[in-house]
């Protein structure tokens, strides 16, 4: 059997398929449930500063299991009452990665701090959300800013901190860099795809807030893309995300420079149960591939050669 263990960001995984912020990770039972379905680790839901109710239905759009369009307009209890849940997870013996999400690199810090303080083993920033005024891509698609706010985060807390980064921007792969420079553990890629459906009998986008968040396997090959020229400019780890669904797009993250993986999408189509069945998987296709361990294949297409001419 084929060793699956990870280190990544100064975790100990004990497979690389980390539960996504944001689909499963609402409540501490709900976290607990995808470690103890075969998750590496959990992602909290991204928390704010205080109670947002997120934005009126409908917000989700799904397109087979090809993806999924939504605009919840990041729904969260705030961070005085998010504790209480992280505890539950942590009760599991899971690695917890807490998520959080602000507007200006001070806020940032703040709540690092206060999530730090729950006993979570590593902090995700949310620079990366498409459809949330004032946060996500709004204070993400800067290098700059990117830079001052993981500086700030740093600085606020002892533990390792995580880059989200969003693929709507010109250079991906420099926000990764400035990540880097202000001082981020590693950067996990990519975000979802800004997008929209309209109904063309109502005449008006099918979401509420109009415009949403592409996930799902259609994202793959835009996420890959950005894992690739990441893994080419940052000596940090990347954690691949979008559209993973089976054994072999976590070998391709891996292959394309991904240490980790998120699972998102997948949970919504097939259930918790994604967790054990891509781990059981993935160990089935190391196997007939000959290779031992999963951390073996990190980056090789990057070594392999050029196919023949003519």
């Amino acid at each position: 059997m084929s060793d699956l263990s990870v280190r990544c960001a100064g975790l100990s995984l004990r497979n690389p398929f980390l539960l996504a912020s944001g689909i499963w990770g609402e409540s501490g039972d709900s976290l607990a449930g995808a470690w103890t379905a075969g998750a590496g680790g959990v992602i909290t839901k991204s928390i704010g500063a205080g109670p947002r109710p997120g934005y009126p239905n409908p917000t989700i759009e799904t397109y087979g299991e090809w993806g999924m369009l939504n605009a919840m307009g990041l729904p969260n209890p705030g961070i005085e009452e998010y504790p209480k849940e992280i505890a539950i997870a942590l009760k599991t013996g899971a690695p917890v990665i807490g998520s959080v999400f602000a507007g200006d690199a001070a806020e940032f810090a703040r709540l690092a701090a206060l999530m730090a303080a729950t006993g979570v083993q590593a902090l995700e920033l949310n620079l990366s959300c498409p459809h949330a005024e004032g946060f996500g891509t709004e204070v993400g698609s800067d290098p700059e800013t990117v830079q001052e706010i993981v500086r700030s985060v740093v600085a606020a807390v002892r533990i390792p901190v995580i880059a989200k980064i969003t693929p709507n921007a010109a250079d991906p792969a420099a926000l990764a860099a400035a990540a880097e420079r202000g001082g981020a553990a590693a950067v996990s890629a990519i975000n979802t795809l800004r997008a929209l459906a309209i109904d063309v009998t109502l005449r008006r986008p099918v979401l509420a807030h109009g415009l949403g968040g592409l996930s799902g396997p259609a994202i793959k090959p835009v996420g890959l893309a950005c894992v690739w020229q990441m893994y080419e400019r940052v000596s940090i780890p990347i954690i691949g995300v979008g559209g993973i669904s089976t054994p072999d797009d976590a070998l391709e993250y891996a292959m394309a420079g991904a240490r980790a993986v998120e699972v998102g999408t997948a949970i919504a189509f097939r259930g918790i149960r994604v967790f054990g069945e891509l781990s059981k998987g993935l160990n089935q296709r190391l196997d007939e591939l000959g290779i031992a361990r999963f951390e073996d294949v990190v980056g090789v297409a990057h070594r392999a050669p050029a196919p023949p001419r003519g």
